[in-house]
């Protein structure tokens, strides 16, 4: 979430930047509240300062021998004030920080103004798009001939946007999965971690996605738990309400999860194939850092990002999202997208975004300077590394073959038992 005092000290520039972010809330009723909890937390303190004052004219009182009962009853009534201000303020206090929570983050000075996706603007490509000698098939074609991908009994077992993957595809995700993890790991320097997928609601509030997006999540209600969305949950939670040392850091954690997504209000996009899902696999990057290193660090997590699909020999392309395209939570984002031969375009495949100290301050996550001992909070930061069925997806479309049949990227066939093709 945002620092109050510098929404109140600043409104001019919350005004802008809500206004480059296409979004609607009521900064106005904002402010008004801050005003008014100022105001009933001063009459509280005065209150408070009279009251004690008046307990010890009491005692002083009773020392002497003389009649308090007056001052007594003066004092009753002050302490019946404070009382009444002190739930009103408690009131405010509770709306004040539930629409907090839904401002969304600051923008880092290079973000592009624009309205949605079209702003985005595109930073670098890596690789040539192939160019076959017949007609790509989608990957639900191939899955559905190969008989690895079966979206009729996914669909039986839940509901629409649920793949069964059998055989061979199994295999290839599994395979994918393994494959990102051990690069992340040992090439990357990040820590494997295995983390619980479903969560309790003050972790799902630390990362953003409550309350404003509770529509998209799934939820046990018996238990107040919820599952995760992404690992950037679990993982960017891991020092929730710690302090941590500047020695510590940065700090490098990678994880493969499944993970769940309600999709509300994407109905009737993609809605065949694999490539929105309610359940989908993904290995996510987290970093904490300090503020000085955290774009540099943003750097380094898009590029271990980028080298997923360079070792795929995927073509792909890097975008920087325009400030009507970017998560709430985000200060600045970069998606990667991949080329799906069967769409004749780019598709996003992986997001890597730095929050600054937004996630942090609704973690209460923090550091310790090495000099002078300064509490600061840390930036956070996460991205795909990648979204496993997308990666599936873009290698069976850009590695088929005119029969049908499917290569297996070199980079891969080691953790598919060497496999070198998908045939029936």
């Amino acid at each position: 979430m945002l620092d109050p005092k510098w929404i109140r000290e600043c409104p001019d520039k919350v005004r802008e930047l809500l206004r480059k972010r296409r979004h609607g809330f009521d900064l106005d009723g904002l402010l008004a509240l801050d005003s008014e909890k100022r105001e009933t937390l001063a009459k509280s303190e005065d209150l408070k300062a009279r009251r004690n004052e008046g307990s010890r004219r009491v005692g002083e009182l009773k020392k002497k021998g003389q009649d308090a009962s007056a001052l007594m009853e003066e004092m009753r009534l002050i302490g019946e004030q404070v009382k009444e201000l002190d739930r009103k303020l408690a009131k405010i206090e509770e709306n004040f920080n539930n629409q907090l929570l839904m401002m969304p983050n600051v923008l880092h000075e290079s973000v592009p103004d624009g309205e949605d996706e079209r702003a985005n603007i595109e930073i670098r490509r890596h690789g040539e798009p192939r160019e076959f000698s017949f007609e790509p098939k989608p990957h639900w074609d191939l899955g559905e001939a190969l008989d690895i991908m079966d979206f009729e009994r996914g669909v039986r077992l839940a509901e629409s946007r649920f793949t069964v993957l059998k055989g061979a595809g199994a295999r290839l995700e599994r395979g994918i999965i393994n494959f990102m993890l051990d690069l992340h790991v040992t090439k990357h320097g990040y820590k494997e971690i295995m983390p619980p997928i479903l969560v309790n609601t003050a972790t799902m509030l630390g990362t953003g996605q409550l309350p404003k997006f509770a529509d998209e999540q799934y939820r046990c209600a018996p238990d107040d738990l919820w599952l995760i969305p992404t690992a950037e949950v679990p993982l960017t939670n891991l020092h929730y309400g710690e302090i941590l040392h500047e020695s510590d850091l940065p700090l490098y954690y990678a994880a493969y999860t499944p993970c769940f997504r309600r999709e509300a209000g994407s109905y009737g996009r993609d809605m065949r194939g694999m490539l929105r899902q309610h359940q989908f696999d993904k290995v996510e990057l987290v970093k904490l850092c300090t503020p000085e290193t955290s774009y540099a660090e943003l750097d380094l997590l898009l590029g271990a990002a980028e080298k997923v699909l360079q070792l795929l020999e995927l073509p792909y392309r890097v975008v920087a999202l325009s400030s009507g395209d970017i998560g709430n939570a985000a200060a600045k984002t970069y998606d990667i997208e991949v080329w799906l031969p069967s769409q004749n375009c780019y598709r996003e495949i992986s997001s890597c975004s730095n929050c600054e100290d937004f996630q942090a301050r609704r973690m209460s996550t923090r550091y310790k300077t090495s000099s002078g001992g300064k509490i600061r909070f840390v930036h956070t930061l996460n991205g795909s590394g990648i979204a496993a069925g997308r990666c599936l997806i873009a290698i069976m479309e850009n590695y088929q073959r005119e029969d049908g049949s499917i290569a297996v990227p070199k980079a891969l066939r080691p953790y598919v038992g060497n496999m070198e093709t998908v045939a029936l």
